[in-house]
C-alpha cells in the first residue's frame, strides 16, 4: 500500500501535519504502508498536478482543498481552503468521512490530532510536544516578540530550518524523524544539527537588514527585502523592531514567486473586533490564509505587480488603523 502524502512545505504546521497523518494512518488505519511526502507551495498559477496524485492513497494536509477522485484523506485549517466556491460545494457534499475542514483552529496538526482522536480513536499522548508547538509556532502564541524572534527553543530552530531550506529532500527525510522522536532529539540529528549554525548567523544577518528596511506608520509596517535572500525570514521580526504596531505588509522574493506577505501583531493592543480580516484582503489578488495572517503569490517576473498590490494593502491597512485612532 502505497500512501503519498502532500503537506504545505517549508512551513512548520504543514511538515508536522504530515508526521502526524502517517503516524495516525500507521496506528488506525494500516499498518505497513509505504508513506511518500510531496510538499506543496503557494505560487501563482496551478497548485496541483493531478499526475501526481498516484498513491494507493493520496492525502492534502494543511493545504488547499482539491476536487480530484484521487485524493482521499484531506485535513486543512485555513479560511481561504478552497480555490472555488465549486470546490467548496464538492467538499460539502463529500461522503467519503475522510475529509476535515475547521477554521477554528490555529494549527492543522492540532486539528488533525484532535479529530483522528475523536473518529479514530488515535492516543495523540505519544506526539504530544509536536501537537503544542505546532499550535504555539502557527498560530503565534509566544509569551512576546522577543521569544519569537530570539529562538532559543528547539522548535523554533526547526521552523526556521524547514521554512529556510532549498533542498526539495530534506524535509521528506525530516518528516519520519517528526512522527517518532522528541524535538531536541531531532534538532541533534546529523540530518538538521549542521544546517542550525549557518542558519542562526543569517537570521541575525536578516534582523539588521529588517532594521534598515522596515517603516512604521499608522500602525502599519512596511519593509522591501527582494533584493536579499532572505525567504523565509522570521516573521516576527517586524513586530520586534516596532511593537507599536498593529498591521506588517512585506516583500520577498524567491527563485519560484515573488511573495507579498501580510501579517498582524499578535501582540497588538488593538481590539479583535477592530481588526481587519487579512484572508480576505490577499484574497483579493489570488493569495489567501488567516484571518490574521495571509500572503499573495506572484510569478517571479512580476516585481511591479507585488509591489503595487503591497502599496494598495499597506494604504488600506493603514486607514483602517486612522479610522478607529
Amino acid at each position: 500500500m502505497k500512501v503519498r502524502v502532500f503537506f504545505h512545505d517549508r512551513c512548520f504546521d504543514g511538515t508536522c501535519s504530515a508526521a502526524l497523518f502517517s503516524r495516525f494512518y500507521s496506528e488506525r488505519i494500516r499498518d505497513g504502508a509505504h508513506f511518500e511526502y510531496l510538499g506543496l507551495l503557494h505560487r501563482a498559477g496551478s497548485l496541483f498536478d493531478e499526475a501526481e496524485f498516484t498513491g494507493d492513497e493520496n492525502a492534502i494536509v494543511d493545504f488547499k482543498y482539491s476536487a480530484s477522485p484521487k485524493i482521499t484523506w484531506w485535513f486543512d485549517h485555513h479560511q481561504s481552503a478552497f480555490l472555488t466556491p465549486e470546490d467548496h460545494e464538492h467538499f460539502l457534499h463529500s461522503q467519503s468521512n475522510k475529509k476535515f475542514y475547521d477554521p477554528d483552529f490555529k494549527s492543522c496538526t492540532k486539528f488533525l490530532a484532535t479529530v483522528a482522536e475523536n473518529r479514530f480513536g488515535f492516543n495523540p499522548a505519544p506526539v504530544a510536544e509536536l501537537i503544542e508547538w505546532a499550535d504555539i509556532v502557527d498560530g503565534a502564541q509566544y509569551k512576546d516578540a522577543k521569544t519569537a524572534v530570539e529562538m532559543k527553543e528547539p522548535a523554533m530552530k526547526l521552523t526556521m530550518v524547514i521554512e529556510s531550506t532549498q533542498d526539495k529532500h530534506f524535509t521528506p527525510a525530516l518528516i519520519p524523524l517528526l512522527a517518532r522522536k522528541s524535538l531536541a532529539e531531532i534538532i541533534e540529528d546529523p540530518l538538521v544539527a549542521p544546517l542550525v549554525p549557518p542558519l542562526m548567523e543569517r537570521h541575525e544577518r536578516s534582523v539588521d537588514i529588517m532594521k534598515q528596511r522596515s517603516d512604521c506608520k499608522d500602525g502599519t509596517i512596511f519593509f522591501d527585502v527582494m533584493d536579499h535572500d532572505l525567504e523565509g525570514y522570521n516573521k516576527f521580526v517586524p513586530y520586534y523592531l516596532h511593537p507599536e504596531s498593529t498591521y506588517s505588509v512585506g516583500l520577498s522574493k524567491s527563485s519560484f514567486r515573488t511573495k507579498v506577505s501580510v501579517g498582524s501583531n499578535p501582540w497588538t493592543r488593538m481590539r479583535p473586533k477592530d481588526m481587519v480580516n487579512l484572508a480576505v484582503i490577499c484574497e483579493r489578488y489570488g493569495g489567501g490564509g488567516h484571518a490574521r495572517v495571509g500572503a499573495i503569490s506572484f510569478d517571479p517576473n512580476q516585481e511591479d505587480q507585488a509591489r503595487e498590490a503591497s502599496r494598495e494593502i499597506v494604504e488600506e491597512l493603514r486607514e483602517s488603523v486612522r479610522r478607529i485612532s
